[in-house]
């Protein structure tokens, strides 16, 4: 799989000036956590799971959560396990028993309620196991998580491949001022010693709203709701840091969407690189409440962020679209690591607008391109809005 990858192979060339790079689920953990994405929530208990899969991976999915806990009602639990080990089937029947078969859907993860679960999936799961690339762990804190971590590793040595966690970061212990610090340290305990299982962190700011019984307007960000906003931050200053010691966090959910998202049709049967176009789209998304998630994109990755929880599918290509990184971002990466500035200095940015300083910027430099490995990096005259577009059209 790739990011656009759903895009004829013309379009994508003049987009990029170098195009994503492919990759599997079994790439190494650091490229598959950087290449996430938009993350697709959808309930388990779907009646044509294995059909939706497909089809949004022709959308330019690359992961999926197939939940199993807050999206169903609590007694649909089993219903929702019996029509996951079903839809495996049917998702393996689909690849013809060819284990190559799997790269073309998106890395699939399933959102537990309980530990005792993943070992049971694993087991129920079966063959069909190998389309599985991990579990979501709800409500993590050090004293629940353990449980979680060492079912996993269960898991994997019964079935005999790689299977990740994704913690997801929403307990009140977290959100309140008095338990935050001990928590957070207690999290990065945890998650140190079972580094090599972790591929990335997830923030529930849905829960964190709920215990305070607010929730954020279409026109506002994460960021604009202090008590989360605080609450992030910390979560990036304890478990985001770049010395080694951190992990990929994602980006919190967007809640609002439309029906009727195919407007965007029309428009799209034209060139996306028209003149004018971009008021278009820039209206047509105003009306679509994708501003608000535009801002926050933006927002989460100034604070540290990456990729980004998604409950609709129209919000995949916005979260893909900016995360593709930019001609200009490029060019001071590459500029800052070049071997002979490996002594640290200040030099003036091949687009003459800023002072790269190699030192404080290098690990910058160093996310830009690997981010730039999995969503590629625009031509010097593409921006966002000729990416959304040809997104959407492909």
């Amino acid at each position: 799989m790739r990011h656009f990858g759903h895009i004829p192979a013309a379009t994508r060339s003049g987009l990029f000036h170098q195009e994503p790079a492919a990759f599997t689920a079994d790439s190494p953990a650091p490229t598959l956590a950087t290449a996430l994405g938009a993350t697709l929530y959808s309930p388990a208990t779907r009646p044509r799971l294995a059909a939706d899969i497909r089809k949004q991976a022709t959308r330019g999915v690359v992961s999926m959560v197939l939940c199993l806990e807050d999206s169903i009602n609590d007694a649909e639990v089993e219903t929702g396990e019996a029509n996951l080990v079903h839809q495996f089937a049917e998702l393996a029947a689909g690849t013809g028993g060819d284990p190559d078969g799997a790269a073309d859907l998106p890395l699939l993860f399933i959102r537990v309620r309980e530990p005792r679960q993943i070992t049971d999936l694993v087991d129920r799961l079966g063959e069909t196991v190998r389309l599985l690339s991990g579990f979501v762990l709800p409500k993590f804190t050090e004293s629940r998580g353990r449980g979680f971590l060492e079912a996993l590793a269960v898991a994997e040595r019964a079935c005999g491949r790689r299977l990740f966690a994704m913690p997801v970061l929403e307990s009140p212990e977290l959100l309140h001022l008095e338990t935050r610090a001990e928590t957070l340290a207690g999290i990065a305990a945890l998650t140190g010693k079972y580094r090599e299982r972790i591929l990335a962190l997830r923030l529930g700011v849905t829960d964190f709203c709920s215990h305070y019984g607010l929730r954020r307007t279409p026109d506002m960000t994460a960021y604009d709701v202090q008590i989360v906003a605080a609450v992030i931050g910390d979560v990036v200053n304890v478990l985001g840091r770049s010395d080694g010691t951190g992990f990929t966090i994602t980006g919190p959910v967007w809640e609002y969407f439309r029906q009727g998202e195919r407007m965007f049709k029309p428009q799209l049967r034209r060139s996306p690189f028209l003149e004018g176009r971009a008021e278009d789209l820039r209206t047509a998304l105003i009306e679509h409440d994708l501003d608000g998630l535009l801002r926050e994109i933006e927002l989460d990755r100034a604070n540290g962020l990456l990729g980004k929880t998604c409950i609709h599918p129209t919000h995949v290509v916005p979260v893909h679209a900016l995360s593709v990184v930019s001609h200009e971002e490029f060019s001071d990466a590459q500029d800052i690591l070049r071997p002979e500035r490996g002594g640290g200095g200040v030099l003036r940015s091949a687009y003459t607008n800023k002072m790269n300083e190699v030192k404080p910027h290098r690990a910058w430099a160093e996310r830009i391109l690997r981010r730039a490995e999995v969503f590629g990096v625009a031509r010097e005259d593409v921006g966002f809005v000729e990416l959304l577009t040809a997104g959407l059209a492909g």
